[in-house]
């Protein structure tokens, strides 16, 4: 692993991106922590040119399996490192709001988005993407107002569904969740 005083870059462009049939891979994570008090807490990060938060998520490119991609998101985007989960989440098809609106029920333009449970174990000072991608720490509640995307809700959901699962939850991790949305109608900027 490279250290904090090593400069860390992002990858740029889609050169070496991955894909299957017309969807373009992606991979993410939903970065959390608990406490010493023993409160979950959820990473979001901003991105460019909008003022919501979402989760680190980002183009799964030939030189690397599916959760290096996803640890590299949330390194590049959130800067941080981390225990990977190596059962996704979910798998969903992402759809940006411009390309479904013209490609109906069309793959072109989509993407198929892994994404995974990434319990954060190093939070760095400086990271690549540090200028466009904000990060913040939130509760689970706010995470699941915060998400832009129903995919993304369905996947902190999921969260919270593993973690309740491996250990008694505190009431602090429980929350209503919506019904699920139809996955191949998600929609996302990817």
């Amino acid at each position: 692993m490279a250290s904090e005083t090593t400069a860390l870059v992002a990858r740029k462009g889609r050169l070496r991106q991955r894909y299957d049939g017309e969807y373009r891979l992606v991979a993410g994570c939903v970065p959390y922590r608990v406490g010493a008090d023993g409160r979950l807490e959820v990473l979001m990060v901003s991105t460019p040119n909008r003022d919501d938060l979402v989760f680190p998520k980002g183009g799964w490119e030939d030189d690397e399996d599916v959760y290096e991609a996803a640890c590299r998101e949330a390194l590049e985007e959130a800067g941080v490192r981390g225990d990977i989960n190596r059962t996704a989440l979910g798998v969903w098809v992402l759809r940006s709001k411009s390309r479904q609106q013209a490609d109906g029920d069309s793959p072109r333009g989509a993407c198929k988005g892994y994404i995974f449970a990434l319990e954060v174990a190093e939070e760095l000072g400086q990271w690549p993407e540090q200028d466009t991608h904000g990060r913040q720490w939130v509760s689970p509640e706010e995470a699941y107002r915060l998400c832009r995307y129903e995919w993304m809700r369905e996947a902190l959901s999921a969260l919270l569904d593993r973690l309740t699962a491996a250990k008694p939850v505190p009431e602090l991790y429980t929350m209503v969740k919506a019904a699920p949305a139809a996955a191949d109608r998600a929609v996302a900027l990817c």
